[in-house]
């Protein structure tokens, strides 16, 4: 296992998992390209056709949120660049989720093993331009450093930069402020792997997800699929926040037991009270969370899902008070051009902080309920998705304390109420 602490924040591989992901560099600083060389990366590809086939056979699932297999999107992109002209690839490292520090941490500290799976899906689909899209100067900083070392000689790399914000890593945000429009969704179709970047069919894939691509070159889909299980292969980062603990960066296997991973990181299953998954998009999920295991089949069998990999514990916290914050965030964060959305995610805010605050009715729970039902599916990106969820599972999930927020109060808001801008955020300063 190798593990190492930076100022407020564990980096770890599983114990008995040998690390594909944070490799020896953990706490350390950015690896150096000679470093990265000594391990065995930038590998001459002979067969790209082969790479890609080794990448179905794998099965390894986009780590950004939507689990998207990227064989699929590989393919999608080759094909249509064969009829629409030269495709462009875009590493996405816009971690637009406050809880989640991977892909900042991969950009950070392992550039080079970014750079080389970019470098690799580019081949596999013909690309000759490639872009790292972030908001984190630190990460940008660290490419550019790290494109100086290494020159690619069949592919021109642009480190792009934006501002951030929650929907400036979603897909068609991310082709339209590199051509130079707002960073902002667009609506659906045309996507990307259509008519993305000038134009032409463009891969957008995130950071840690091409980050395995070296690994599948290297020891082929077999290997890949030796961790993990049959529907969820392969390790993934895991960003652990909440309890009182200082945030934890995991590289696991899927298939873990939430329970085991809690107990590592500091945290008695006895004061679990639940969890918000996927960041804050795949919502609240109870106490069944503490018999879950990290996988996508079993996420999604309870409502919930992995999504970006980002794990906020609740202990002592209401999670009356922990919705209203997230659904407030969301309110704020919306990009503010569809009518659904811009009004939906306020509606539902405006509905959950009466809750937290005593003030609600039985009619505007009921209100808050028909919203989470009803506003699902609209909207050009996932945000007003994120915030059906956030209102739905609090209903479904805690209804007790929905209950105690109607009646006598609630003893955890008594006490203190929880409230923040970002929820259970992990914050960038720690891991630097």
């Amino acid at each position: 296992m190798d593990t190492s602490t930076a100022p407020g924040i564990t980096v770890t591989t599983w114990p008995g998992c040998p690390s594909r992901l944070l490799g020896d560099q953990s706490g350390r600083g950015r690896e150096s390209y000679q470093a990265y060389r000594n391990l065995g990366g930038y590998r001459p590809l002979a067969d790209a056709d082969e790479l890609l086939g080794e990448v179905e056979r794998s099965g390894l699932q986009g780590r950004g949120g939507a689990a998207f297999p990227l064989a699929v999107k590989l393919r999608a992109v080759r094909d249509n660049g064969r009829l629409a002209g030269d495709p462009v690839v875009v590493a996405n490292g816009e971690e637009g989720e406050p809880a989640s520090i991977k892909d900042r941490w991969l950009l950070r500290n392992r550039p080079h093993l970014v750079l080389d799976g970019l470098r690799l899906a580019a081949a596999t689909v013909a690309a000759r331009r490639a872009y790292v899209y972030v908001s984190d100067p630190e990460a940008a900083r660290s490419v550019e450093a790290a494109l100086t070392e290494h020159a690619f000689d069949d592919i021109a790399i642009e480190v792009f930069t934006v501002a951030p914000g929650y929907i400036a890593g979603e897909e068609t945000a991310v082709t339209r402020a590199i051509n130079g429009g707002p960073v902002k969704p667009t609506d659906k179709p045309p996507r990307p792997f259509q008519k993305g970047v000038g134009g032409r069919p463009t891969l957008v894939s995130n950071v840690e997800t091409l980050a395995n691509l070296p690994f599948v070159q290297e020891r082929g889909a077999a290997a890949f699929r030796a961790q993990g299980t049959a529907s969820s292969p392969g390790t993934l980062l895991v960003t652990l926040t909440g309890a009182g603990r200082p945030p934890g960066l995991y590289e696991i296997p899927h298939g873990l037991p939430f329970r085991e991973l809690v107990a590592h990181h500091g945290i008695s299953p006895d004061r679990v009270q639940g969890a918000l998954l996927g960041g804050y998009f795949a919502g609240l999920l109870n106490r069944a969370v503490l018999d879950a295991t990290l996988d996508h089949e079993t996420l999604r069998s309870l409502g919930s899902g992995l999504g970006c990999g980002a794990i906020a514990v609740l202990a002592d916290e209401c999670p009356v008070a922990v919705a209203a914050s997230v659904l407030a965030y969301f309110d704020r964060e919306n990009a503010g051009q569809c009518g659904s959305c811009f009004n939906g995610t306020a509606a539902m805010a405006a509905g959950a902080a009466a809750l937290r605050d005593g003030t609600a009715t039985s009619e505007d729970l009921e209100r808050l309920r028909r919203w989470s039902v009803t506003l699902r599916g609209r909207g050009a990106c996932a945000t007003l998705d994120a915030a059906t969820n956030v209102a739905a599972t609090l209903l479904d999930q805690f209804p007790q304390a929905v209950a105690g927020h109607l009646g006598d109060g609630c003893g955890p808001c008594r006490n203190q109420m929880f409230s923040a801008e970002r929820p259970f955020e992990a914050e960038a300063v720690v891991y630097a």
